[in-house]
């Protein structure tokens, strides 16, 4: 097909996406550089509009964005922040958030966003992972306190002076600021006092500072559920990101003074790239909530006149529910997709078609595939998309490792602009092929068009609610308990989730446990997202296993899906 992707052999699955500099939209591949540029094109237009607790609502344009990127850049040099420094972001969609990321960028340092739904197991292994140097905190996060959390994790933050923490367990970091916090706080800073860290750095510094990073430095460091059972650091370069930043207002049609909500963390690829790349891309405004709230999201809905909503299925149906929903006057939203219960909100009238058909992983910071929203039936054809300017991907059958012939399935692997540096901790070489391809796990194929079909995951990852959810790490929790003797987790299609997180469970002889018991035994070291919301116990024996002693998981998931079904006939 002329114009979206090349097809070099017809013979074989490998497809092409047109060359990189073909890309309409394009702008600099830096975050200071995309920063800078956005700033420039739309100064005084509204950037972040931030409601805050007691009702008013903090309104920044460009110019402040840039202002107050700039403050926190010359605070974190002021901290000993330098070029490749890690700085951990811990917090849910502030306008501080977006002000750290890219004050991170500017001082040279990289971004390393941490999820808000961490447990403390969790959160200490990714304190360790990231090597990171100063770790800028959101206190609370409905009801916990990472403050409080992360010294539990280290007892000698507790009892150092703010910026002169020694820890042996992290012994990368030096310093912590928290927002929200009147007055420093054993080894905490206070925002305030961490920005006036800066007041001696010279805005001059920061800018010369920013203007040395390449499009190939480290520039972004995420977490993502993996079948090793320990969440993934992620690396990505200052170009990979930037590219996605720059294609996401084509990929939706965002245009500029459209206003873009969601409430889904950016310290996930997906949130970062489409709220923060395609409101800022397209001059827009980014309204933010912190954590969804169905009641709260519809009346923001209203009140700042959001254009672009940005969620969830599971999410769109509890706004249906919401208690405000026949109250609430929702004809601005114009990018609602007609398989969106908001469609069926007698205010909204729009024809707008959701690009859901695209495909992509954390890391190739999202999207490796993509129709952009508009394009016609006869060209859709059910796929998830051609490869995106720039990008690699072909079919690699399972068997035999080698490619596979046009049209057959087997692994999608990936390679071009947007991959990834590579793991933490892991050599490159030992997670790409010979031909510098990554084998994503996911199964499909692609057609002698060059369209890519994705038909679901190889390796068994869930995914659930837009995130990731490994198994293995599930399993690792649940096998902690001593009335559990075999346990396997498997995801089962959900209209609302995709997939629904299910444990299957056999008991040791004699011993008693509830399905509210597993539930709550596993939320006590997983993040509530990865907590079964199913659990099925089963004799040992009706778990089929192969002659390797695995489980086949397909029997599995068919036993447990009939299971299912039959309790709600």
């Amino acid at each position: 097909m002329e114009g979206f992707s090349t097809v070099p052999d017809p013979a074989v699955s490998l497809v092409r996406g047109i060359p990189l500099a073909e890309e309409p939209g394009l702008g600099a591949l830096t975050l200071p550089g995309f920063l800078r540029e956005v700033v420039e094109r739309y100064g005084p237009n509204e950037a972040i509009a931030q409601p805050r607790t007691d009702g008013s609502v903090e309104r920044w344009s460009y110019d402040d964005l840039w202002a107050h990127s700039t403050e926190v850049a010359r605070a974190l040099v002021a901290s000993g922040v330098g070029k490749g420094t890690r700085v951990g972001i811990l917090m849910t969609n502030r306008a501080e958030f977006v002000s750290a990321a890219f004050g991170t960028a500017m001082a040279g340092g990289v971004v390393a966003a941490f999820s808000t739904f961490s447990t403390p197991f969790e959160l200490d292994y990714m304190l360790a992972a990231s090597g990171c140097s100063v770790l800028l905190i959101e206190p609370q996060v409905l009801k916990k306190n990472f403050v409080e959390i992360v010294c539990d994790l280290e007892p000698a933050i507790a009892t150092a002076e703010p910026g002169e923490i020694v820890s042996l367990k992290y012994p990368f970091l030096t310093h912590i600021a928290s927002l929200d916090s009147p007055a420093d706080e054993a080894g905490v800073e206070s925002w305030d006092n961490f920005l006036a860290r800066g007041a001696k750095v010279r805005e001059a510094q920061v800018e010369a500072r920013a203007a040395t990073v390449s499009p190939a430095d480290p520039g972004v460091l995420l977490f993502s559920s993996g079948t090793t059972g320990r969440p993934k650091g992620i690396l990505s370069a200052h170009r990979g990101v930037s590219i996605q930043l720059w294609r996401w207002r084509r990929i939706f049609g965002i245009r500029e003074r459209d206003r873009i909500l969601t409430a889904n963390g950016f310290f996930w690829s997906g949130q970062f790239g489409m709220a923060i790349g395609g409101g800022l891309s397209s001059g827009g405004t980014i309204v933010m909530q912190s954590t969804f709230d169905p009641e709260e999201t519809l009346s923001l809905y209203e009140s700042e006149k959001v254009t672009v909503p940005m969620g969830w299925m599971h999410q769109w149906d509890q706004l249906a529910a919401a208690p405000n929903w026949n109250a609430v006057d929702l004809s601005s939203l114009r990018t609602v997709g007609e398989t969106s219960p908001l469609r069926k909100h007698p205010t909204v009238k729009t024809d707008w078609q959701e690009p859901t058909r695209i495909y992509g992983n954390t890391e190739t910071f999202t999207l490796s595939s993509a129709y952009p929203t508009g394009t016609p039936e006869d060209i859709l054809k059910g796929a998830h998309g051609f490869p995106l300017p720039g990008m690699m991907i072909k079919i690699v059958a399972p068997l035999t490792g080698k490619i596979a012939p046009m049209g057959e399935r087997g692994e999608i692997a990936v390679k071009g602009a947007t991959l990834m540096l590579g793991y933490v901790g892991v050599s490159l070489d030992e997670t790409l092929d010979d031909e510098g391809f990554f084998a994503t796990g996911d199964g499909g194929y692609v057609d002698v068009e060059g369209r890519v079909y994705w038909e679901g995951r190889l390796n068994d990852i869930i995914k659930t609610g837009g995130a990731n959810v490994s198994p293995i790490e599930v399993d690792e929790r649940l096998r902690q308990h001593p009335a559990i003797k075999v346990v396997q987790t498997i995801g089962i299609p959900d209209d609302a989730l995709g997939e629904l997180v299910v444990s299957c469970i056999a008991l040791h002889e004699g011993a008693k446990l509830d399905e509210e018991e597993v539930r709550a035994f596993a939320k006590e070291q997983l993040a509530s997202y990865k907590a079964p919301r199913r659990v099925i116990f089963l004799d040992e024996a009706e778990f089929n296993q192969t002659g390797s002693a695995k489980v086949k998981t397909a029997d599995l998931r068919k036993l447990a899906t009939e299971r299912l079904e039959a309790e709600e006939t």
